[in-house]
């Protein structure tokens, strides 16, 4: 990660007005420009810069990111997909720089895309929140090793292995469902 990356991350962190005022500078007209090719205003383009603000802080503070790309870019990707989800639950859709209004019947896969790629969002999100033992004990799981697989590869019986799982899942579950996006997810089914 570049030094004047690692600046910014603290300033946000830290609240810091001086840097924050210096992100926000370099980084609305990049958001103006997406969010009033799509259908917005300047009102919007305010609210989705400081939404996607609060929900970097958060990130950024909760310890689970992993940035692989410069925080300008992934800032910018946090504003694209709050501008895509206010667009879809406003019935809109947003096709390369064009507007066309939502048609069920050519449209669902688009619609079904951007849900799916919410609720593994949510899951992953969760999943990270898992001590390191849960985290593998599902991650073995979900690769398809059997019951008496995994009880060889962490050292215990089968028994054991099935009542661990069953934990993992039930504490992942209620994580996610207790997750306010869970609950606006569960309402688009």
């Amino acid at each position: 990660m570049k030094n004047k990356d690692q600046v910014i991350i603290t300033g946000i962190i830290e609240g810091n007005d001086k840097i924050l005022t210096c992100f926000y500078k370099e980084n609305i007209r990049y958001i103006q420009g997406y969010v009033l090719r799509n259908c917005g205003n300047l009102e919007d383009v305010e609210d989705v810069f400081q939404d996607a603000l609060v929900v970097l802080y958060q990130k950024l503070r909760s310890g689970f990111i992993e940035l692989r790309v410069p925080i300008r870019t992934y800032f910018y990707g946090i504003c694209k997909n709050i501008w895509r989800n206010r667009l879809r639950k406003k019935e809109k859709l947003i096709i390369g720089d064009e507007q066309s209004r939502y048609q069920k019947d050519t449209n669902d896969y688009l619609s079904m895309d951007i849900e799916n790629q919410e609720r593994e969002h949510l899951y992953k999100k969760h999943f990270q929140r898992l001590s390191t033992d849960k985290k593998k004990l599902l991650s073995l799981f979900f690769e398809g090793r059997s019951v008496k697989e995994i009880s060889e590869i962490i050292g215990s019986s089968e028994g054991y292995t099935r009542k661990k799982k069953f934990q993992a899942k039930k504490q992942l579950l209620k994580m996610i469902e207790e997750d306010p996006m869970y609950n606006e997810l569960k309402a688009v089914c």
